[in-house]
């Protein structure tokens, strides 16, 4: 008996699978689509979001904003790890529609977007709360001191509906922060060559 064997890499397909076919209709990276093509990139203040008549093509705001946001879901934080998974991930193959832009386009993007990606990633955290779609997992209980369930921290009011979302902002603030820190303390890795590989044998 054999055992299953895989599609041959040098087999010529007749009709080539389409990127749909590989991401399910119930993946949540189709939130994140739909999520940004309801968003109105240029009323946000993103640049680029309208093209000039003249000059090369950019890439188009969303594409990005969707790379940063499946980062900021999937804890990717470095521009170098977002290139990469670029080229490998399929859901990201997916979002982009096959585009890779490299880490210093994806770092001057968040450079010069910063505060309608704050906003953005704001909004979107807010919309995916008010969905219940973070599941708020228990991590660790310090202790025996439980709070009732109608004690003062339960209890919301317009203050502390402010104080929430200013908490919201400090730690948006502090996650672009930690993306910037991580742009610059990653080592570039060297582009390995079929020849260098080649002369290591």
């Amino acid at each position: 008996m054999n055992h299953i064997a895989g599609l041959d890499r040098s087999q010529t397909l007749l009709f080539p699978e389409r990127l749909e076919d590989y991401i399910a209709p119930e993946n949540p990276v189709r939130f994140l689509d739909a999520f940004i093509a309801k968003q109105d990139l240029a009323t946000l203040g993103f640049a680029k979001a309208r093209c000039a008549v003249t000059g090369r093509p950019p890439y188009d705001p969303a594409m990005l904003v969707k790379l940063y946001l499946y980062g900021y879901l999937h804890r990717l934080r470095s521009s170098r790890r977002l290139e990469a998974e670029c080229q490998r991930n399929v859901e990201l193959i997916w979002l982009t529609g096959k585009l890779h832009p490299d880490f210093k386009t994806i770092a001057d993007f968040r450079t010069d977007n910063l505060k309608p990606l704050k906003a953005l990633a704001r909004r979107f955290t807010l919309f995916c709360r008010t969905l219940n779609l973070f599941g708020g997992e228990l991590l660790a209980i310090d202790g025996s001191k439980f709070r009732a369930v109608n004690s003062r921290e339960h209890n919301f009011n317009a203050s502390k509906l402010q104080e929430l979302l200013a908490h919201t902002d400090a730690r948006l603030a502090e996650y672009f922060e930690a993306l910037a820190t991580a742009d610059t303390n990653e080592p570039a890795a060297p582009k390995l060559t079929r020849e260098a590989l080649a002369q290591r044998d």
